[in-house]
């Protein structure tokens, strides 16, 4: 898939596996990227992960089930889970129509966020990271 047709926020942070960090008032936000919601296609099911639930940076955090596959979504972040986006449940195409919006998947109160922000890729660096993957 050609980066070129793929939204990138600026505001957020980005992994290798397609996850994306916003940082809110000491907590972050996290999500799938665009790239990801539009390589599983129609996402049928998300089993979201529990609130109270402590995860480590690069830790699996859920699943998410597509007409195409089931994928793992991993936590960005170390922290504690604090809210999940309810929404989902019902209404899963939300990480398909908006991945950075009303799609978010959960909210972490971080850990150690200045220093884990380091292993993560800012919107330019993720761009330059698409590119490699076009390659293969």
């Amino acid at each position: 898939m050609s980066h070129e047709h793929v939204a990138i926020k600026e505001n957020v942070y980005y992994t290798k596996d397609h996850e994306w960090v916003k940082i809110e008032n000491g907590n972050v936000r996290i999500g799938i990227s665009d790239y990801a919601q539009k390589e599983l296609r129609d996402i049928v099911y998300i089993e979201l992960p529990q609130i109270g639930k402590k995860v480590k940076q690069f830790e699996r955090l859920c699943s998410i089930e597509s007409v195409k596959a089931v994928s793992d979504v991993y936590s960005p972040v170390s922290g504690e889970i604090v809210e999940v986006n309810r929404q989902l449940e019902n209404s899963p195409e939300l990480l398909n129509k908006d991945p950075y919006g009303d799609g978010w998947i959960a909210i972490i109160k971080a850990e150690k966020i200045e220093e884990e922000i380091k292993n993560l890729m800012d919107a330019e660096k993720y761009k330059e990271y698409l590119k490699t993957l076009e390659k293969h």
